[in-house]
């Protein structure tokens, strides 16, 4: 498990803007946040990839050079994920892409939520390295759920996890149903709360980021 929070960074800044109830109120600069952690997840992830030595013309020579084998493919859940999507997309710019529907089915306190899911489209994933991505890892219910969805495009031959901020609560849920999958996270917060989000977190990622829904 990689989490950015273990070592002081410039990613420290990125998620201080994105909790930051003051700096929240520009939802441009809330994306563009999203966006920059993933394009640096995107750099850390890539170190553990498999590369080919290419050789380079340059207009002086050639230049020996390692490349990415085989771009990954980018998962994004729908729809907070969309800035953060783009930040891999800008690393991984020659990536194939799947996005999936999945939500919160029910606004009730009262009882547990179930993961809904209504809208899946995926390239084929056989032998390929998957990079499911949403910026916030609460119950680990969602992304469990899509995962598995993803399966009947293939099986991937490596599966990688992104998320802003996770709770133990999540993480622990991840190992236990999806061992095989690596995790990279940029914090790991403190709990979930009754109405199982990240404490002390951010706020509701797709509000800020595209609006409030009804």
């Amino acid at each position: 498990m990689f989490v950015f929070a273990d070592r002081p960074s410039i990613a420290d800044q990125f998620i201080a803007e994105l909790r930051d109830v003051t700096i929240q109120k520009d939802p441009m600069r809330f994306r563009r946040n999203l966006e920059r952690l993933g394009e640096l997840m995107a750099y850390e992830i890539s170190k553990s990839m498999s590369f080919q030595m290419v050789q380079v013309k340059t207009p002086l020579g050639v230049a020996p050079t390692p490349l990415i084998k085989n771009p990954p493919v980018l998962a994004t859940i729908l729809r907070a994920s969309l800035p953060f999507h783009q930040g891999f997309l800008n690393y991984f710019d020659r990536a194939e892409n799947a996005f999936i529907g999945a939500y919160r089915g029910y606004q009730s306190v009262s009882e547990e939520f179930e993961v809904a899911m209504d809208y899946i489209s995926s390239p084929d994933l056989s032998g390929k390295t998957v990079i499911l991505m949403d910026p916030m890892l609460a119950t680990g219910r969602s992304l469990e759920k899509v995962y598995h969805a993803l399966l009947r495009f293939g099986t991937p031959a490596r599966t990688h996890i992104a998320a802003v901020l996770a709770s133990p609560e999540g993480i622990r849920y991840v190992q236990e149903k999806m061992p095989q999958c690596h995790l990279w996270l940029g914090a790991v917060d403190e709990r979930l709360d009754a109405h199982y989000y990240i404490v002390p977190g951010l706020g509701d990622a797709g509000d800020l980021a595209f609006g409030e829904k009804i």
